[in-house]
């Protein structure tokens, strides 16, 4: 009896081969699993990534063109206000605080740039040397990448209209006055779909420094658009 007892209390070859069969099935599933779960995670924090850094990219852009100074500089026909721009190029003076120099002023260039499949809009920054400088001689640096990926990205810009309405443009070259606002346009390349909006930027700027004088009269900004418009080469203007 003792025997046949003993007998009964181990596992037949069969009986372990199932067991390691079972245990491989439940290894693989799990494996499997926590590969998915990994895969999502990691989709969903480049997403949460992305979306931050596209964040940080439009606030930085809110930050450039609210600072955008109602200054001249020289271009090839002649005297003009210091902000030229196409869908693809925005070149300006702002004074966002970010590049160490006189009063924080600086030359702030933006480009859509191709690269392989995508596309990238790119900041450089240059320092502003003042009313006599002219357009060309600005060399901008300490590259940014704000935004990258296959999208299409261009710019816009709109004035006012005496009726209040805006006109926008796809250009802005040898103008008298600043734009008011600036669109960003930024769509998916597949799908179509604007990730943005329509993100307009509020351009502040809209005369001289000297106009937020005490002292000002009510005829400064008009002054200061005529002004902008016959001064010569080689003059300047306030700051």
């Amino acid at each position: 009896m003792r025997k046949r007892t003993d007998a009964r209390n181990g596992f037949t070859l069969m009986e372990v081969l199932a067991a390691l069969a079972i245990a491989f099935v439940i290894i693989i599933a799990t494996t499997g699993l926590i590969h998915n779960v990994a895969r999502e995670f990691d989709r969903g924090t480049r997403g949460v990534n992305e979306a931050e850094h596209l964040m940080l990219a439009v606030e930085r852009l809110a930050q450039d063109f609210g600072s955008a100074r109602f200054v001249v500089w020289t271009t090839g026909s002649g005297p003009a206000v210091a902000f030229a721009a196409t869908r693809s190029n925005v070149v300006f003076v702002g004074n966002a605080g970010v590049m160490a120099g006189p009063q924080g002023v600086e030359v702030v260039s933006l480009t859509i740039e191709p690269d392989g499949d995508a596309t990238r809009l790119v900041r450089r920054r240059a320092p502003w040397t003042g009313s006599r400088m002219h357009a060309e001689d600005a060399a901008p640096r300490d590259e940014v990448v704000l935004i990258e990926g296959k999208v299409d990205i261009a710019f816009v810009f709109a004035r006012i209209l005496p009726n209040g309405a805006l006109e926008w443009s796809e250009n802005w070259v040898d103008k008298s006055a600043l734009p008011r606002f600036v669109r960003l346009i930024l769509r998916d390349r597949e799908t179509g779909h604007d990730l943005l909006g329509e993100t307009d930027f509020v351009v502040r700027a809209d005369a001289p420094a000297v106009c937020g004088r005490a002292d000002a009269t009510p005829s400064c900004l008009t002054q200061a658009l005529q002004a902008t418009a016959t001064r010569s080469p080689g003059g300047g203007t306030s700051q």
